[in-house]
């Protein structure tokens, strides 16, 4: 009771403390944004923490598993980057931002 009016004592479901990554920042801002629906919807039943914990885990999977195959398939090795560090670097930075640009497209910005 406030004064003359009954509010209600609402108090959202406790979620795990859970350090949230890059990826599952991204997917919150982009649910908040474009979706809200699901947003509010998953942050009132208490599970946006666990939803983003396992987009995090999903999206840094598959960046690794991505940027592998694309290495093995470029030639990149440990040879070179032996032989060469900085084309090494080069081709990695470039090879790591093309996994991320297919991580963003497939798993975060759906």
């Amino acid at each position: 009771m406030v004064g003359d009016y009954s509010l209600p004592n609402l108090k959202l479901p406790q979620q795990p403390e859970v350090t949230l990554g890059r990826y599952a920042q991204m997917r919150r801002k982009f649910l908040k944004e474009h979706h809200r629906v699901l947003y509010y919807n998953l942050l009132t039943r208490g599970e946006l923490t666990q939803h983003l914990a396992e987009v995090e885990q999903r999206a840094s999977k598959m960046e690794e598993t991505i940027l592998s195959q694309m290495a093995q398939k470029e030639g990149v090795t440990e040879q070179m980057k032996a032989e060469d560090m900085m084309k090494w670097v080069r081709l990695m930075n470039a090879l790591r931002s093309s996994a991320q640009e297919i991580v963003k497209a497939e798993v975060i910005f759906v």
